[in-house]
């Protein structure tokens, strides 16, 4: 029986993608949940899998291609019987069986010949260093390699100068003391991995906080929308994610309704299928404020740009220890500065201004009965 491929739904206004590589090619055997093939849309890079057994009949498209939701790519033949899944128990089998007999003076025969291997191996990598240096003294080469920029890079770029084409952008700053939530984390951690099987990290404070601050400042959560403003009843909060493929913001949906373990849970699904290429459509879907974490990379400070049609984002950074005054007193602190940057067009820099202020009271002051540990 043949069974058609096709390219699966995009997601919202998207129409097309590239059909980056097919991963099989005709006449190779195929199991269920083998990868068959990659697109890469403007948002997001997708695998094309199996749901079926059987032998790629052919290709219809091509890698490089243009293809179209519902597009058929290929065929897939289920009537061949496979051998690839038969053979492959048959050598698991065989190798659990297969005793493994060693005696005394052929471990020590082994030991003395990986030894003697490990030496070699070391003196043949001191000669390649050492021919790799002369040739280093004695050429040096200059190059440019062009590289054609991704699917995906080209729209991220487009976003973002749309974004800084159409929006009255701003950022303001603040600063956060973190010893509270740092001091909270460390004493709940463990009872909170042994609970809910996640770790609990700073993210999940942080969107705690923007909820709680965007009730006080509905328009940090607003888009507009030619002449009118749509304010939302809710908080679909896109977290950033870096990928090899580039920056993506999948959406954390409803976060105002999440406890600390179902945000914890939820950044971890989204990321970890942002990173092996499993975002589906819907999980980039929306998205009414969003939260970019520069400071594990190492960034100090920085202005966050706008994730259209979204009027608000706020920007995390590193954590450093800093004198602080309290109490007339200096004391060493871990400090965080935080960057809110938004649509002037809509929000005024005074609730900006409070917004920060409302986060960094939040985040200074969290009860442990948040947590529900």
């Amino acid at each position: 029986m043949d069974i058609e491929i096709k390219v699966p739904s995009l997601g919202e206004s998207e129409s097309e993608a590239t059909l980056v590589s097919w991963l099989k090619s005709e006449g190779d055997e195929v199991l269920v949940d083998d990868v068959l093939a990659e697109i890469e849309s403007d948002k997001i890079t997708m695998e094309i899998t199996a749901f079926e057994e059987g032998v790629l009949k052919s290709i219809l498209k091509q890698a490089d291609s243009m293809v179209e939701p519902g597009e058929v790519i290929g065929v897939l033949d289920t009537s061949v019987q496979v051998s690839v899944k038969a053979s492959a128990k048959a050598v698991a089998k065989k190798v659990e069986k297969t005793p493994v007999k060693q005696n005394k003076s052929s471990e020590k025969a082994a030991a003395k010949e990986d030894a003697w291997k490990k030496a070699k191996a070391v003196a043949e990598k001191v000669k390649k260093q050492a021919v790799i240096a002369e040739e280093n003294n004695t050429m040096h080469e200059r190059s440019v390699e062009r590289v054609p920029m991704s699917r995906m890079r080209k729209r991220i770029a487009a976003r973002l100068k749309e974004a800084q084409n159409t929006a009255a952008m701003l950022t303001t700053f603040n600063e956060v003391n973190m010893q509270y939530v740092m001091d909270m984390r460390n004493h709940h951690k463990d009872a909170f991995m042994d609970k809910y099987g996640v770790k609990l990290g700073f993210m999940s404070f942080f969107v705690k906080a923007c909820v709680y601050a965007a009730s006080k400042y509905p328009a940090i959560n607003a888009y507009i929308d030619g002449d009118d403003v749509l304010y939302h009843n809710y908080m679909d909060v896109g977290v950033a994610v870096s990928t090899k493929n580039g920056l993506v913001v999948p959406v954390l949906k409803d976060a105002g309704l999440m406890s600390f373990s179902e945000i914890e849970q939820g950044i971890m699904s989204l990321a970890s299928k942002a990173r092996d290429g499993g975002l589906m459509p819907d999980d980039l879907k929306g998205g009414t404020f969003s939260i970019t974490n520069g400071g594990v990379f190492g960034s100090m400070l920085s202005t966050p740009i706008l994730n259209t049609p979204q009027s608000a984002i706020l920007g995390m950074h590193t954590i450093q220890k800093r004198v602080m005054v309290e109490n007339d007193q200096m004391v060493i602190r871990p400090m965080m500065y935080l960057a809110l940057s938004y649509d002037h067009r809509l929000i005024d820099g005074k609730e900006a201004v409070g917004f920060l202020v409302t986060i960094k009271a939040a985040l200074e002051s969290f009860g442990g009965t948040l947590l529900d540990v």
